[in-house]
């Protein structure tokens, strides 16, 4: 467990062999989640961001950006798109929520929230996963292809496991305690080319 205050994850180039493995799982099914990170990048094409992956679903959870101007959600191997102001050469801070009880997803952009979405209402997320930074999984822990690789820097990266609604707060570095995991004692493994490096 690390601290990784004033700190960020960056991926240099893209690859199909080089992402952020995090350790710590949640200890039953999740019912609802929010993820939470901050990256930086210029690359147009589609990239990966946050990838939870189960036996069941390769895209249980995923985190995607196609394009500028658009993210995805994947639950359960469904997504919802949000459309986002598309932000010029600085960091984003993006908050992805989803509650199984009424399939709203719930999606904030530098702390602005954007219209809410339906998927997979009644879902429940398998606690089995591997979660991966900068790339998509395409198999349990694998099938990682070049064309979907993040290249940039990635940080402030948290998982709850229920909504929360406060974002202006943790996108100006407060945080709720009884997270899964955050970025004061990141339990994480960096393969290929990762490096850590000061903000």
């Amino acid at each position: 467990m690390i601290d990784l205050f004033r700190k960020v994850f960056v991926f240099p180039r893209a690859s199909n062999d080089s992402y952020v493995i995090l350790k710590p799982k949640p200890e039953q099914p999740l019912q609802s989640f929010t993820i939470c990170l901050r990256s930086y990048t210029d690359l147009p094409r589609p990239y990966a961001l946050f990838s939870y992956a189960t036996k069941a679903y390769d895209n249980e959870i995923l985190l995607f950006k196609p394009k500028p101007g658009e993210y995805r959600l994947y639950v359960g191997g469904e997504f919802v798109t949000f459309r986002v102001p598309e932000n010029r050469m600085d960091w984003e801070h993006v908050c992805a929520g989803w509650e199984s009880a009424t399939g709203i997803a719930e999606f904030w952009v530098n702390g602005k929230p954007l219209p809410r979405k339906g998927l997979r209402k009644g879902y429940s997320i398998s606690a089995e996963a591997v979660i991966i930074l900068g790339q998509e999984q395409d198999s349990f822990g694998g099938g990682f292809e070049l064309p979907e690789s993040f290249v940039g820097e990635i940080a402030d990266v948290y998982m709850w496991d229920h909504v929360l609604y406060n974002m202006e707060s943790i996108m100006w570095g407060g945080y709720f305690s009884h997270y899964i995991f955050g970025w004061n004692n990141l339990h994480y493994e960096l393969v290929g080319d990762v490096f850590l490096k000061r903000k």
